[in-house]
């Protein structure tokens, strides 16, 4: 009898402990986040604004735009690039020679996914395959504070679509 009533308890206890913290998470993550779309191309992308609030012009090749946080230590590229070539993705990545050191590489026929360390930052490279174009996110953020960003990270590279 007593063990049934100390599982009740505990039971109960993570319940509370559930309820109270499920709005602080769903708001921490949920509340403004927004879909950016690439006018020339439809491409989109969920970007956390509440993070990346500064909007800084185009990136260096095709069409999309660049985001940075207000302290400016981290930064997100959305990049829309035609595929003239009908690259693979295997191909697209061997064109534009990585780093040697690269920690996390995947390669599919649909996408590539490539990530390392420089100085005291992560970069991490999105591109998604279709048709002729290619779809990127980028991002560079403090290694220091992974745990943080992982579920960000996340999120806007499962978001990332060609229309």
């Amino acid at each position: 009898m007593r063990y049934h009533a100390i599982k009740v308890c505990a039971a109960a206890l993570v319940a509370a402990t559930v309820l109270v913290l499920w709005p602080m998470s769903a708001t921490a993550q949920g509340d403004d986040w927004r879909r950016y779309r690439v006018p020339e191309t439809g491409a989109g992308v969920d970007v956390p604004r509440h993070i990346f609030s500064e909007t800084t012009g185009k990136p260096e090749a095709g069409y999309g735009a660049r985001f940075l946080t207000a302290d400016r230590r981290a930064n997100l590229t959305v990049q829309s690039l035609g595929n003239e070539a009908n690259d693979t993705p295997a191909t697209f990545l061997a064109k534009k020679r990585p780093p040697s050191d690269i920690v996390y590489r995947r390669v599919t026929p649909n996408f590539f996914v490539v990530s390392s360390f420089r100085n005291d930052l992560i970069w991490y490279n999105r591109c998604n395959f279709g048709g002729r174009s290619i779809t990127c996110v980028l991002i560079n953020y403090p290694a220091a504070e992974k745990k943080r960003w992982d579920a960000v990270v996340t999120r806007i590279s499962n978001s990332l679509s060609k229309r």
